[in-house]
């Protein structure tokens, strides 16, 4: 199915301007229509509705009943992953009918075995004395161990090493970054826009961060321009950069010289990183002498207790370990004795017995075979995805350098299957879940006008699951792409269930 087919169909926008400069109704009736778009869109609608995804400061405000039953408690809205799940439920899925559907929407990798992996753990010893609380900061072997993995990957030729105490073990990424955020003082915090859907919800509840935007562009493959970096840093005042790398949900990822210069220009500028490497050995090299290759900004730190570097990784991705919840945050001493305190109120630390399990896991000759079957395994995924999204009409302009996910532009579909939310509202009557891309518009007020988000023609696509998973979705895709295309869009965009009583949103 020819790209042409989709984008020829496209109708042209009422109030467009004629080339040159617009004239001033023109851009009110297109702030207009816009407006009026978000509110007689049906998938919209029910995102709106949904508590905590309501515009915060401004007016007129409303209240929703779903958000203020409780007096004193602000709705933090749900992360893109959780809402998709509650919709999908809401269309009959369920972890026990998991299997009839395909779900390229989480974030998790397969964690059963691959081609040349070694085997997957089956179970773990528990001695007596990890039936007591493990300290905040972790158990000591296995800070050692993850100290000792970082300086043999990536610091062998550094005079500065890093040891346990600069290791703190955490129960989850979501957790190392809260308690990172629970000790950044009253500071403006840089982060890029689309990035990982958590840092919404981050930055909203630890209010002394003051969140500054930079939104990267699609004609520059997203990429972190360090020149505006550092003139931001100046001229803004910015003392935190928080990124993901590599990147969630563009497939992207900063490596090499870039790498080098932007942990330099923290250290010059005065200004802390904490970059979320959780996707560090998802690298799809082109050379094949490559492969097996991670990245990490830990390559480039000069001193491990005077840059001000902050690693947030664990097990989850790149062990294809989600359920075992035991990571870990890499940084100077005096960060790692902050976390203690702050992981004594935030979570209480990470489970015991896991901890201990994990330890044989972190040597560095089983991490070497791990890497370079997941980087084969992984990539193989891909480009069996990118082949046939490109069949279907929908070829990847960006296509993932790293990661495990794919961030497809629909912007040459119709409307109004052309954004995301609707797009992933059609899909979920294929049995198909998807991540629509607003949820990467990191937007803590939750202000902008959802079609003027940046993200609102994409979705986020997994190739996390196995193939057999990968290739039911992709087979969804094809029959809703052949239903535009024979019937038009007449029928879509509206008939959703918008709770678990089945009934659509028009009859509610």
């Amino acid at each position: 199915m020819p790209q042409s087919s989709f984008s020829s169909r496209v109708p042209s926008r009422a109030g467009s301007p004629s080339p040159g400069t617009p004239s001033l109704r023109d851009v009110v009736t297109h702030v207009i229509e816009t407006m009026r778009h978000e509110k007689e869109s049906e998938a919209h609608r029910i995102f709106r509705d949904a508590a905590g995804h309501t515009p915060k400061g401004t007016l007129p405000q409303t209240i929703n009943p779903d958000e203020e039953t409780v007096p004193g408690i602000l709705h933090p809205g749900s992360t893109g992953v959780i809402y998709c799940s509650d919709r999908a439920m809401a269309n009959g899925f369920s972890y026990a009918n998991s299997h009839e559907w395909s779900n390229l929407g989480q974030g998790a990798p397969e964690v059963g075995p691959i081609p040349d992996a070694p085997e997957r753990p089956t179970s773990i010893q528990v001695p007596t004395d990890s039936l007591e609380y493990a300290p905040t900061t972790g158990v000591k072997e296995l800070r050692d161990a993850v100290a000792n993995l970082y300086n043999h990957t990536y610091r062998r030729e550094r005079l500065s090493q890093y040891t346990y105490e600069n290791v703190c073990i955490v129960p989850g990424g979501r957790a190392g970054l809260s308690r990172v955020a629970a000790v950044i003082g009253d500071v403006y915090t840089s982060y890029q826009v689309p990035d990982y859907t958590a840092y919404d919800q981050m930055l909203s509840a630890f209010r002394r961060l003051v969140p500054v935007p930079t939104a990267l562009e699609r004609g520059t493959k997203y990429r972190l321009d360090l020149r505006q970096v550092k003139k931001d840093i100046q001229t803004q005042g910015l003392a935190v950069l928080i990124a993901s790398n590599p990147r969630n949900p563009t497939g992207q990822v900063i490596q090499g010289r870039d790498l080098q210069e932007l942990v330099a220009l923290g250290r010059e500028q005065h200004t802390t990183l904490v970059l979320d490497e959780f996707y560090s050995w998802y690298i799809y090299h082109k050379n094949k002498e490559d492969m097996g290759k991670p990245v990490s900004s830990a390559t480039y730190v000069d001193d491990v207790n005077t840059d001000s570097v902050v690693i947030i990784d664990g097990l989850t991705k790149n062990w294809r370990l989600p359920g075992w919840r035991v990571c870990w945050v890499i940084g100077p001493k005096n960060l790692i004795t902050a976390l203690s305190q702050s992981g004594s109120y935030l979570d209480g630390g990470a489970n015991h017995p896991l901890q201990l399990a994990a330890v044989p896991l972190l040597d560095p000759e089983h991490v070497a075979k791990e890497r370079l079957a997941l980087q084969k395994h992984f990539k193989a995924k891909r480009d069996h995805v990118l082949e046939r999204l490109e069949k279907l009409g929908l070829k990847v302009e960006i296509p993932p350098a790293s990661t495990f996910y794919i961030w497809l532009n629909l912007d040459n579909l119709p409307p109004p299957v052309n954004n995301g939310l609707t797009f992933f509202e059609e899909l979920l009557k294929e049995k198909t879940i998807v991540i629509p891309g607003i949820f990467f518009d990191i937007n803590p007020s939750h202000r902008r006008n959802l079609f003027n988000s940046p993200c609102h023609h994409f979705v986020r696509l997994s190739f996390g699951p196995p193939i057999e998973d990968l290739d039911k979705g992709l087979d969804a895709i094809g029959r809703l792409l052949k239903r535009v295309k024979k019937e038009g869009v007449k029928g879509f965009g509206h008939g959703y269930k918008k709770s678990l009583d089945g009934l659509p949103t028009d009859t509610i």
